[in-house]
C-alpha cells in the first residue's frame, strides 16, 4: 500500500514538521512494515509552469517528427514573449495547456535545462511528459495536457503536487484494513494520539424500493450488495489533476473519470466497488454460483471458462462479472475515446466472502487490487459509505444526478464478542498494564469494552482478525510498544534435555564434519525421473513415494525415500561451479509408505487433542526413518609438499559408515552386495547386530558409471546411506569409554592366502573369535595378488594386538591366541599361512 504523506494529514492532524521517515518510525513502533520512504519530486528545480501553445510549426527533412512550438507561459520568463520549443511529441495541438520547464530549472535525475540549438532551432526549453516529471504512467503515452481553466505562467510544481513523500507499506494479511488511507490513518492518529477524521463517516440514506433490482442467490458468498446509481454523466468530464496525482502517487493508472473515482474511494476506504455502464445491463443485477461451463470475458480481454465454485456477478445473459475480483467486458464503462459515452452508471459496493474470492483469484490466476482487499478482509459496514462517497464525487465532478433508489441487500448477521479477562494482556506479555490501558487500548482500535475484571469486547466490522483474548491482547502489546517488553529467558524445568536419540544424531552429524564433510541441507522432495536416472528397478521400495497434493514442483511431487539425489544435485551444483574435491553429508528423514496408512482426521483446535486422535493422526503418516548420507568425488588427500595425494574411492565411503558406527559404539560389518544406484563390483553392504542378529544397516561403494553419466556426475562418485534408526537400536546401552591400560601391547602379523571370492570380512570374523578376549584389534593392511601365491587366490595380512587387562602378556600367550585365531580362520574360510 503507498500512502502519499499529504493524502495522510487529510484525516490525521499531523505537526507541520513530521517528515515521512518520523512517520515511517511511528508506524513501524505500531507493528507496520513500512519498507521506503520515496520522495517525490526530489531535487526538481523550477521554474515549472503552465503553458498555452500558440503556433506549431512542422519541421521537414528528419527521420523522425518535430515541431518548432510557441508557447505562452506568461511572465514566468520574464519578458511575457511566448517561448520558443522544439518537440517531438504529437498528442497535443495548438490551444492547449502543457506543462513547461525554462532554461535554468532542474528534473528528476539531476537533468539540468537550457537553451539549446537543435534540428535547425533554438528550444528554449522544454515540454514535459509525466515520465520525464518523475509522475509515472497517466494514461496519455506523451505530453501532459492540462485541463483549460489553468492560467498560463501558473507554477507547475504546486498544481501537479510533484514535491510529496510515499511510505510504501508491506501489508501483511491480518491487517487488511490498513490497504486503505482509512486504515493507515487510524493506525497514525493512534500511534501520534492525535484524534481521525474518518472518511467513512458520511450520511447515507437508508434503504429503499426504487434502487436498481439486485437478486443475491448464495448470501454466504456476498452478505451484503448496496447498489447506487447516477445519471446525466457529462462525457467529456475529465478526472481533475489532484485525484489523478493521488491514484498516481499510490501506484495506480489514472484511466477515466467514473473508474478513477471507484478507484479513489477503493483507495480511500478500502471497499473495493465497481461501476457498471447501466444502458449495457440487461435486468436484474444477480449475485451466484457459475456454472460448470459458463465463460466470461473479462476486462482484460481474456474469456474465462468458470468453475461452480466462482461466485459471479449476473445479468438476464449471464455473468457480466468475477465477484470481488475483476469485472466484465460487456458492461464496460465506456472510454472518453470511444463514440458512445457513458452517462449512465451502476456502482456495486458488495461485501464478498474471502475464502471464495481468494480461490477463484488462484484458479484464474487473477490477482487485483479488488481481490488483494478482499481476501485479506473487507469492512462488512463500510459498503453504503463507500457508495455514497462515489455517487458525490461523480455528481461533483462530472455533473452527474444521484437517482434517488437505493438497493442495500443484506444477510443476517451480528456482532463479534469476545469475553476477555481484564489482566490477559499482563499474563501475555509479563508487563502490568492494568485494566484502564486496556480499556483505552482496545477502544482506539475501535472495539466497545464493557465490564470490570471480565471484560466483554464487541470488535469493530473492519478488524475480522480479532477473534479471541490472544488477538485483543496482541493489541495491547503492539499499542504499547514492543521494545517495551522485558527480555527474560524461560526457566527450563528440571531434568529436560536431549534424548538419547537426539544426542546420537548430534554425534553422527559432528564425526562426519570432522571427518571433513560438509554437511548439506536438501529439499525433501523427489520425482520419478531423478529416481529413473538412479537406475532403480521397478519393483525397487524406493519408487513407491507419497505424492503431495500442493507440491512446490511438477517436477518433484513427491517425498524422497532416499537422500542420495539431493546430496548428488548438491555435488553436481558444486562440481559445476568450480568445486572439485568434495565431501558433502546430510542427516534426514526419508519417507515410506507402508500400504497401511489409514485416512487422516481432522484435529480439533479448540482444545488438546486426546491421546486417540494423536494415535489416529500418526497411524496416518508414512514410516519416517531418519538416515545419514555422504557423497564424494574428485580428491580426498591434497597433493602437495608432503605427497602425491589421493582421489576419493568407494573405501573412503566405507570409512564413513565405520565413523558413523564407532560414535555409536556398535561393530560394522562389511560384505560386498549389488544395491543400485552402487557399481555391482564396487558396492558395500554394510551390517550392524541388533539383539544378537546381523541387520542390513546401509550401503556404500562407488556409483555405477551409467549413473554418473546420466546425472553428469563427476567420475568415480562415490555414496554412502544408512540408517540411523537401525543404528539406534544396535545401541547396547550407554557409550563406554575405552579403557586405558597400563600394560603393554602384544602385536602379531600373519599373512593368510585365500581364494580370490573368500569375502575378507569372513577371515576377519573367524580371526576375531579365534583370537578369544586377548585380542585388542585387528586391522588388515595389505592385499596381495600374484604368481607367488598362486592364481585364483589373495593374501590378506593382519596387524593382530593383544593385551591383557592384569598382566603383561607373555610371547607364548600371545603366540597361542595367534594360532588359535590362525586355525578357526582356517577352518572356517580355508585360509592357510602364507609361506607354509
Amino acid at each position: 500500500m503507498r500512502v502519499p504523506l499529504s493524502w495522510l494529514r487529510e484525516y490525521v492532524d499531523l505537526p507541520a514538521t513530521e517528515t515521512g521517515r518520523d512517520v515511517q518510525a511511528k508506524l513501524v513502533a505500531v507493528g507496520l512494515e513500512v519498507e521506503t520512504v520515496e520522495q517525490t519530486g526530489a531535487g526538481l528545480k523550477g521554474p515549472l509552469v503552465v503553458g498555452k501553445v500558440l503556433t506549431i510549426e512542422e519541421l521537414e527533412g528528419f527521420k523522425k517528427p518535430i515541431r518548432f512550438c510557441t508557447v505562452d507561459v506568461g511572465a514566468a520568463n520574464g519578458t511575457g514573449e511566448p517561448q520558443e520549443i522544439v518537440c517531438g511529441a504529437r498528442n497535443f495541438a495548438v490551444g492547449d495547456k502543457v506543462v513547461v520547464v525554462l532554461p535554468g530549472a532542474v528534473l528528476p535525475g539531476d537533468f539540468a535545462i537550457a537553451s539549446r540549438k537543435t534540428y535547425g532551432k533554438t528550444s528554449h526549453g522544454m515540454i514535459c511528459s509525466g515520465d520525464e516529471l518523475g509522475m509515472g504512467d497517466d494514461g496519455s503515452g506523451g505530453i501532459i495536457v492540462l485541463p483549460p481553466e489553468h492560467e498560463a505562467g501558473t507554477d507547475a510544481i504546486e498544481l501537479l503536487q510533484l514535491v510529496d513523500e510515499v511510505l510504501d507499506i508491506a501489508v501483511t494479511p491480518d491487517r487488511g484494513y490498513c490497504l486503505s488511507m482509512r486504515g493507515v490513518a487510524r493506525e497514525t492518529a493512534i500511534a501520534y494520539g492525535l484524534p481521525l477524521r474518518d472518511p467513512a463517516l458520511l450520511d447515507v440514506p437508508a434503504p429503499n424500493a426504487y434502487g436498481y433490482p439486485v437478486q443475491v442467490a448464495d448470501p454466504i458468498g456476498c452478505s451484503r450488495f448496496t447498489a447506487r446509481t447516477v445519471v446525466g454523466l457529462q462525457p467529456e468530464a475529465r478526472s481533475p489533476i489532484w485525484l489523478r496525482r493521488r491514484l498516481q502517487k499510490a501506484g495506480m493508472r489514472p484511466i477515466s473519470l467514473a473508474v478513477d473515482v471507484t478507484n479513489y474511494v477503493m483507495l480511500e476506504l478500502g471497499q473495493p466497488l465497481h461501476a457498471y455502464d447501466r444502458t449495457r445491463i440487461d435486468g436484474p443485477i444477480g449475485v451466484r454460483r457459475a456454472e460448470r461451463g459458463e465463460k466470461l470475458t473479462t476486462l482484460d480481454g481474456t474469456v474465462r471458462v468458470l468453475d461452480p465454485a466462482d461466485l459471479v456477478i449476473t445479468d438476464n445473459r449471464g455473468p457480466i462479472g468475477l465477484a470481488g475480483v475483476m469485472g466484465g467486458a460487456n458492461t464496460e464503462i465506456a472510454d472518453a475515446e470511444e463514440d458512445t459515452r457513458t452517462t449512465e452508471v451502476v456502482i456495486e459496493a458488495a461485501h464478498f466472502d474471502a475464502i471464495s474470492i481468494a480461490r477463484t483469484a488462484r484458479r484464474h490466476k487473477l490477482s487485483s487490487e479488488a481481490s488483494k482487499r478482499f481476501e485479506r478482509g473487507v469492512d462488512p459496514q463500510a459498503a453504503a459509505a463507500a457508495a455514497q462517497r462515489t455517487v458525490d464525487l461523480l455528481v461533483l465532478l462530472a455533473g452527474g444526478t444521484a437517482e434517488a433508489g437505493v438497493t442495500e441487500v443484506t444477510a443476517p448477521s451480528g456482532p463479534r464478542t469476545i469475553t476477555m479477562a481484564a489482566d490477559h494482556p499482563d499474563r501475555v506479555a509479563g508487563v502490568a498494564y492494568g485494566r484502564e490501558t486496556v480499556v483505552r487500548r482496545l477502544q482506539e482500535v475501535g472495539c466497545d469494552v464493557y465490564g470490570q475484571d471480565e471484560l466483554l469486547v464487541t470488535a469493530p466490522s473492519w478488524r475480522p482478525d480479532l477473534n479471541e483474548p490472544n488477538d485483543l491482547a496482541e493489541e495491547v502489546i503492539r499499542l504499547e510498544g514492543y521494545e517495551n517488553l522485558p527480555s527474560t529467558l524461560p526457566t527450563p524445568p528440571s531434568g529436560r534435555g536431549l534424548t538419547d536419540r537426539q544426542r546420537l544424531h548430534r554425534r553422527v552429524g559432528r564425526a562426519l564434519a570432522g571427518a571433513g564433510y560438509v554437511e548439506a541441507l536438501n529439499y525433501p522432495f523427489t520425482g520419478e525421473a531423478v529416481l529413473e536416472q538412479l537406475g532403480l528397478p521397478a519393483d525397487d521400495d524406493r519408487r513407491r513415494t507419497v505424492r503431495l497434493v500442493n507440491p512446490l514442483s511438477d517436477e518433484e511431487p513427491s517425498l524422497r525415500t532416499t537422500l542420495l539425489p539431493g546430496l548428488l544435485g548438491a555435488l553436481r551444483r558444486n562440481d559445476g561451479r568450480g568445486s572439485h574435491d568434495l565431501a558433502l553429508f546430510e542427516t534426514g528423514l526419508v519417507f515410506v509408505p507402508t500400504g497401511q496408512e489409514t485416512e487422516p482426521v481432522r484435529l480439533p483446535v479448540d482444545r488438546r487433542p486426546s491421546d486417540e486422535e494423536i494415535a489416529a493422526l500418526d497411524a496416518a503418516l508414512p514410516r519416517q526413518p531418519r538416515r545419514a548420507a555422504v557423497v564424494l568425488a574428485g580428491a580426498r588427500e591434497q597433493a602437495g609438499w608432503w605427497g602425491k595425494g589421493r582421489p576419493a574411492d568407494w573405501a573412503d565411503s566405507v570409512e564413513a559408515a565405520r565413523t558413523i558406527a564407532r560414535e555409536a559404539g556398535v561393530g560394522l560389518t562389511v560384505r560386498a552386495g549389488q544395491y543400485a544406484p552402487w557399481h555391482p563390483g564396487r558396492c558395500a553392504e554394510l551390517y550392524v547386530s541388533v539383539n544378537g542378529e546381523e541387520t542390513l544397516f546401509g550401503h556404500a561403494g562407488e556409483l555405477h558409471p551409467r549413473v554418473i553419466k546420466e546425472l553428469h556426475l563427476p567420475e568415480r562418485t562415490c555414496a554412502m546411506e544408512v540408517e540411523l534408526d537401525v543404528l539406534e537400536r544396535a545401541v547396547d546401552g550407554a557409550l563406554q569409554a575405552p579403557r586405558i591400560s597400563t600394560f603393554p601391547v602384544a602385536t602379531q602379523d600373519v599373512a593368510l592366502v585365500v581364494e580370490q571370492d573368500v569375502p575378507a570380512a569372513d577371515v576377519e570374523r573367524a580371526l576375531r573369535e579365534g583370537a578369544g578376549e586377548l585380542l585388542e584389534s585387528l586391522r588388515l593392511f595389505d592385499v596381495f595378488t600374484g604368481e607367488q601365491i598362486g592364481g585364483g587366490h589373495k593374501s590378506l595380512a593382519y596387524a593382530l594386538r593383544f593385551r591383557a587387562a592384569d598382566r603383561t602378556l607373555t610371547v607364548d600367550e600371545a603366540t597361542a591366541a595367534r594360532d588359535a585365531a590362525v586355525a578357526l580362520a582356517a577352518e572356517r574360510t580355508g585360509a592357510v599361512l602364507r609361506g607354509a
